[in-house]
């Protein structure tokens, strides 16, 4: 008999949910975790009374009702809604594109005209296009004009794009943007799911919740000692890198980094939004959250974080998955082998190699429950 019914590697949301679904079903399970903390990207931390988001704003949202009543069993939200401001240069634009936006760019007033002005900036795109013998955009630039028109891209698209992606936009395939919803509204909600909140408290109190009466160990690293740890455990629920895991013998995965600035600021509002983006290209950063405003915050100091998206290199925190034609392919080849495990679960953005959002991660943690624990 082996000392506990799981491992679970990685207390993120994926972790911490499985740990506490397995703990109800009478399973006994140790939680490990790389990092000092539980929580994962989630985690929050207490910083002059301001619950600050350690690893970049997390803001759940989601129109599936299972998924929103689960959550809110462990913590209670607030009803704070994403309406991102843009910075271009000097000019500040709402998001998500809506008539907020098209008003401070163009100076229409009704959808009819917005829709036109955009139409005659998509027809200018094309017909340049045409003109140069080419049929089918070839690249992101080219994909991005023909769904929105120049001034759209120019100014809110492109430097961020190539900021988050590392590359400039006539290097990145046109798959990337698919499409780029705009809105003929005066409407600055960035998500049309019917719930959106932050925990109040923070996200890392609602982990905790999670993982009450769960034998919990941070700053423990799977791979310094895995043969010991694989000894302790029927089974494994593993969230890291399903690359690492079999000690990248197919090669690598590509991930996306980011790397966070975060200062104390004595003032009581340094922006007045918790996101603000920052859409050139020469601003080396992507955005600045300002954490306050989260959750209302009434504190007479302010928390801002600078986020900069960065190439990532074995080492480095892996924070997106980086899902072009090449590594979904390689992916495929570690996907064959965690097929084939009865002892190993893998799961989450790193386990599965695919990008989940917030919501997403719980109602796939709460489908692998289900199948494993029925």
């Amino acid at each position: 008999m082996k000392e506990y019914d799981y491992l679970i590697v990685g207390a993120g949301l994926f972790g911490s949910i499985f740990a506490h679904e397995a703990k109800k079903a009478g399973k006994k399970c140790l939680v490990i975790d790389r990092r000092a903390h539980i929580g994962g990207n989630v985690y929050t931390e207490e910083v002059e009374g301001i619950n600050v988001h350690k690893y970049g704003a997390h803001i759940f949202h989601t129109s599936n009702k299972e998924v929103w009543d689960y959550v809110n069993s462990f913590a209670e939200f607030n009803r704070y809604t994403n309406s991102p401001v843009a910075r271009y240069k000097d000019e500040l634009y709402n998001l998500p594109f809506n008539m907020n936006t098209f008003h401070a760019l163009w100076g229409v007033r009704t959808p009819d005209e917005a829709k036109a002005k955009i139409e005659e900036q998509k027809k200018e795109a094309v017909d340049e296009m045409k003109a140069a013998g080419v049929t089918e955009p070839r690249n992101l630039r080219e994909q991005a004009i023909t769904l929105i028109g120049r001034d759209i891209y120019e100014k809110l698209v492109e430097g961020y794009t190539e900021k988050q992606w590392g590359r400039r936009a006539d290097e990145l395939p046109a798959f990337i943007i698919k499409r780029l919803p705009v809105r003929f509204t005066y409407d600055n909600n960035y998500f049309n799911d019917k719930y959106q909140g932050i925990p109040e408290g923070g996200y890392t109190r609602m982990i905790e919740k999670m993982l009450e009466g769960v034998e919990v160990k941070p700053d423990c690293d799977y791979f310094a000692d895995r043969e010991r740890y694989d000894s302790l455990a029927e089974k494994i629920v593993f969230t890291g890198m399903i690359d690492e895991y079999y000690g990248y013998r197919f090669g690598e995965l590509e991930y996306r980094s980011l790397r966070f600035e975060t200062e104390v600021l004595d003032e009581d509002n340094y922006q007045g939004n918790a996101v603000v983006n920052y859409t050139e290209y020469e601003v080396p950063y992507t955005r600045i959250i300002e954490h306050k405003h989260f959750e209302f915050g009434t504190q007479e100091k302010t928390v801002i974080t600078r986020e900069y998206p960065a190439k990532w290199k074995k080492g480095d925190e892996p924070y997106y998955p980086m899902n072009d034609d090449r590594n979904n392919e390689l992916f495929a080849k570690y996907k064959e082998l965690a097929d084939k495990e009865d002892k190993v679960i893998f799961g989450g953005r790193l386990g599965e190699y695919k990008y989940y959002d917030m919501h997403q991660v719980v109602a796939r943690a709460l489908e692998v429950v289900r199948e494993e624990l029925g």
